[in-house]
């Protein structure tokens, strides 16, 4: 936890500096440097709520003994009219801290959103939504936070804390039987606990995991699979992995892939097409 929040003041941070620079000229311009106010965030679009906890430390950057008052927590439904919380305190802080404030929240929000909706589709299914690491650079802490506050499952998060066998790993190491065998010879040496999961393209590829894998692979990626070949594949894996559906899933075709009994499906597109939602800071 301790790294995280050291993460997040970075990212919090630069976004601030990149923001003010040399200076809120424009609140410096004509509001008197002691001036205190308030002011709320607005809601003016359906969604599902998030960054509360972002925002508040946005403001403490700025000022350690700000009043931050939430009205709502991240994950709540929203609608338009309602207001999320109040802070009050300087009003240079305030203004110098709204628009990285609105756009962590507003993108966040939009990306919990989304993932709420996946999430919903797939009740009463087994089958998991997972995120990717297709994700804004710079910005994957809060998107990936964001995608857990709407209720998805967070896959990894870098390329540091899982080893994952793509499709060209295979193709550079000599086929799936040597990639895996020196994966697991590098985990037990040395990064011992660091899980492997490996990616298939077709049948012949999940008959190798099945048979070079146990005990070593964790989790089998199925990728491009149709819900018919996915099937199979599960057959051929018999329970003995963990299992991921990815390629061209959707919330047209999601039932159709989460009736297979995969574990989990991957879904890009919870980040990288989500919509940020409207919210305002407006004084009070």
């Amino acid at each position: 936890m301790q790294s995280t929040n050291s993460s997040l003041d970075t990212l919090l941070r630069q976004a601030l500096t990149e923001d003010i620079g040399n200076g809120d000229h424009s609140t410096i311009s004509c509001i008197p440097p002691d001036a205190r106010g308030a002011a709320e965030l607005r809601i003016k679009q359906e969604g599902v709520l998030a960054g509360m906890e972002v925002a508040e430390r946005v403001f403490r950057l700025q000022d350690p003994e700000i009043v931050f008052i939430p009205h709502m927590k991240d994950g709540d439904q929203m609608a338009p009219g309602q207001a999320a919380f109040r802070v009050e305190g300087r009003v240079h802080d305030i203004l110098g801290s709204e628009r990285v404030v609105l756009n962590c929240m507003q993108r966040m929000s939009g990306i919990a959103t989304l993932t709420r909706t996946y999430v919903d589709k797939l009740t009463g299914y087994h089958t998991r939504i997972l995120d990717t690491r297709k994700t804004t650079p710079n910005f994957r802490l809060l998107e990936k936070w964001a995608v857990r506050i709407g209720g998805g499952t967070n896959h990894r998060f870098g390329l540091y804390d899982m080893i994952m066998l793509k499709d060209n790993h295979i193709d550079f190491a000599g086929g799936i039987p040597q990639a895996i065998d020196r994966s697991w010879n590098y985990v037990r040496a040395q990064q011992p606990g660091l899980n492997i999961e490996v990616e298939t393209r077709n049948l012949d590829e999940v008959k190798l995991v099945a048979t070079y894998g146990s005990g070593k692979v964790f989790r089998v990626m199925l990728d491009n699979f149709t819900p018919e070949r996915l099937r199979d594949a599960l057959r051929i894996l018999d329970g003995k992995f963990e299992t991921e559906a990815s390629g061209g899933i959707n919330l047209s075709n999601i039932l159709e892939f989460a009736a297979t009994g995969v574990d989990f499906v991957s879904v890009g597109a919870l980040v990288h097409q989500a919509r940020s939602l409207d919210l305002s800071l407006k004084a009070v």
